[in-house]
């Protein structure tokens, strides 16, 4: 029958109106020269998502994952504090998503000294197909962590930031295909 991970796609795919003669966006690069772009980029984000996403987000310290993270959980919709979850490893967010219930999870492993870490705080079992999970620094939990729908790479870039979106499951594709992000004119 399928994991629940596919159901969502598949239920994902059936609910959403796809342009078919556009091709899928599976892998996309932006410039984002503020934070307010970065806003817009976490709000086009929350706007694509789908219950059961898991997003890998990479990038330096600094680079600006929790930044993007946090514009994501506002435009859902969340008022209170988020912040980085590197002491306590995780944050969950309940959240509305197209007037349903959706968690959202926030995962911090830089402080992780092994993948065993992971499994032993039972993260593993909040992969379950209905969470959106945002995972920082997934490095440190491979080989333990399910693989990503969407890997995010931020870097500094001057005095702004360079992402790159890879799609990398039928579910991150769709959710790539509905984003609709138009970066700032430079």
């Amino acid at each position: 029958m399928g994991t629940q991970q596919e159901k969502n796609a598949a239920k994902f795919s059936k609910t959403t109106l796809f342009y078919a003669m556009q091709p899928i966006k599976a892998h996309q690069h932006h410039y984002l020269p503020d934070e307010s772009a970065t806003n817009a980029l976490g709000g086009a984000l929350a706007r694509a998502l789908a219950p059961g996403l898991v997003i890998y987000l990479h990038g330096d310290l600094g680079a600006g994952k929790t930044a993007l993270t946090r514009a994501l959980l506002r435009a859902l919709g969340h008022t209170g504090t988020v912040k980085s979850p590197t002491y306590t490893l995780s944050e969950p967010y309940n959240v509305m998503l197209d007037d349903n219930p959706l968690s959202v999870i926030h995962y911090d492993l830089y402080r992780m000294s092994s993948p065993e870490e992971f499994l032993d705080a039972g993260f593993r079992e909040d992969f379950d197909g209905h969470n959106v999970c945002i995972v920082e620094w997934p490095e440190k939990g491979e080989p333990v962590l399910p693989p990503p729908d969407i890997r995010l790479l931020l870097s500094v870039s001057g005095n702004g930031r360079a992402v790159e979106l890879q799609a990398l499951s039928e579910l991150g594709l769709l959710c790539l295909d509905r984003l609709a992000f138009l970066p700032p004119p430079q």
